[in-house]
């Protein structure tokens, strides 16, 4: 009987020990990522999942600067080619080894995404020395080659090959309808994916073979709940009934503050937030007269002031200060006797009517934004019919150009100016992938000047180029800019969520410590 008691004792002691160490995190996002495969989507909620879930070959760190991941070393070999040391004893969640094969598989399986076509079009290929040795080079001089590793994450080849229950390729990227990969992972991160019903839950637990074992955090579940409505969300996080959230709305800053179970982090972004004004759709908006116009009506001083509350910065270009191709002399433009007459000047002072679409979950109050646009733009005669959309929503419209203005928000995949121009201004080349966010804006110049800004390896001459690129885009009113957004985060206050947050907003919640 006395052993039996002691022995009693000792498994409550242990269980007791075992739940202690447990540390759940209950995390509350205006969204959560649409599918579970890496390659379906080039979007923040999916580059999120690709650092929860698996692992890149090198990271940025909140400084901005590159830090080993499944690469543990790198070494330029000559103009076009890094070679990658890989590391040795990884394991992928489902047991399988992780080698060189793996970054070879995935970084070819992600050259037939069709969002990853222009971030991948400088790269001829992956190549295998051994095991644990690759080569990656570009067709060209790259000046960004290791800023764009950072977007290398790994698959598991072996997990991802062969065919699912219904006879088809467990490989296949799909967009719309059932793959294997959209509801089946096996990555190299901290996190095993455990439950998912997307637009409701997302689950996962810590994998016990994480690689990382210096890492320091010790989230041993995660749960991730999507709530879009603002006021819900910080509600969640007041109430205890999640433990962190993002977006916090500014309108909702004050009160986060003064709560002293929890606390607000900020962090300052390079999302550009714009409208794009879609001049195959509407003949005015092809005369540069009517662009300016549009652009001199927008007081994104104003919205930044009023609606934003002072947590973003005003924006008169794409790239902000730091980036290479950040130009100080171009200013924001509000101006509503200058638009009128620019109107008036290029023939449409009685205006015109256009569609303006806007998502109303995706970014910082942008159902406000657009709000906003729709009346200033009626003050120089444009009548707007607004739209807005939820974000699983508005992407399918925004792919098909259903509007004749829509809203974008680009933060830089390689944290430089021109990854911007790439995607959003260029000529959409479907064969290439450039301009493949652009909603009709084309201009061969700039097509030129960013193409030869991407084998510029000389650091100075290449950011004038990214400066005339701007300036260009300035003069020409190639879009319409608000401003960078701002990522502000609520915690409770024994979440040290400081360390793991950055301007990427890509949250490190694998090495999240809890107190």
């Amino acid at each position: 009987m006395k052993k039996l008691v002691l022995g009693l004792s000792f498994f409550l002691v242990l269980s007791f020990t075992v739940c202690a160490g447990a540390k759940t995190l209950k995390v509350g996002m205006d969204a959560d990522p649409v599918s579970l495969d890496l390659h379906v989507q080039l979007s923040g909620a999916m580059l999120q999942l690709s650092h929860w879930a698996f692992d890149p070959l090198v990271r940025w760190t909140k400084e901005m600067t590159f830090e080993p991941r499944l690469a543990t070393r790198w070494e330029r070999m000559d103009d076009l080619t890094m070679r990658f040391f890989l590391r040795k004893g990884v394991k992928f969640h489902s047991g399988n080894p992780f080698t060189a094969k793996d970054v070879k598989w995935s970084f070819d399986r992600m050259k037939t995404s069709v969002d990853y076509k222009g971030l991948l079009d400088p790269f001829d290929g992956c190549y295998i020395v051994d095991d644990y040795t690759i080569d990656i080079k570009t067709k060209k001089p790259y000046a960004l080659l290791l800023n764009m590793s950072t977007y290398f994450f790994a698959m598991d080849s072996k997990f991802y090959t062969g065919t699912d229950a219904n006879g088809h390729p467990k490989d296949t990227i799909l967009k719309i309808g059932e793959s294997f990969a959209l509801n089946n992972e096996s990555g190299t991160g901290p996190f095993v994916v455990t439950k998912r019903q997307q637009g409701v839950v997302l689950e996962m637990e810590r994998f016990k073979d994480y690689w990382d074992v210096k890492s320091p955090g010790n989230v041993t579940k995660f749960i991730l709940t999507p709530i879009k409505e603002n006021a819900t969300r910080v509600a969640a996080l007041l109430s205890g009934d999640v433990d962190f959230i993002y977006p916090v709305p500014p309108q909702d800053f004050a009160r986060v503050h003064s709560d002293d179970r929890v606390k607000l982090v900020s962090v300052a972004g390079s999302r550009i937030i714009t409208f794009q004004m879609n001049q195959n759709r509407v003949k005015a908006l092809k005369d540069p007269r009517v662009r300016q116009a549009i652009v001199h009506a927008v007081n994104n001083v104003g919205i930044v002031e009023k609606i934003m509350k002072g947590t973003a910065t005003v924006a008169a270009q794409q790239g902000p200060a730091g980036f290479a191709g950040y130009k100080s002399a171009l200013k924001p433009r509000y101006d509503l006797k200058k638009a009128k007459a620019l109107m008036k000047e290029a023939g449409f002072e009685k205006g015109f009517e256009i569609t303006m679409m806007a998502p109303n979950n995706r970014y910082v109050n942008d159902a406000k934004i657009a709000e906003a646009t729709a009346q200033m733009l009626g003050k120089i005669n444009i009548s707007v019919n607004l739209k807005t959309l939820p974000k699983a929503q508005y992407w399918n419209e925004f792919d098909a150009k259903a509007a004749d203005m829509m809203m974008i928000g680009w933060h830089s995949d390689t944290e430089d100016s021109g990854n911007f121009s790439e995607y959003l201004v260029m000529c959409e080349n479907k064969d290439t992938g450039m301009g493949q966010y652009n909603s009709g804006y084309c201009n061969p110049q700039i097509d030129g000047l960013i193409i030869a800004a991407r084998s510029e390896t000389n650091l100075d001459k290449r950011a004038t180029m990214l400066q005339e690129i701007e300036q260009i885009l300035y003069d020409d009113a190639a879009f319409v800019p608000y401003h960078w957004q701002n990522h502000s985060y609520g915690a409770k206050k024994n979440f040290q969520i400081e360390p793991i947050v950055n301007g990427m907003n890509f949250p490190y919640f694998g090495d999240l410590v809890v107190k």
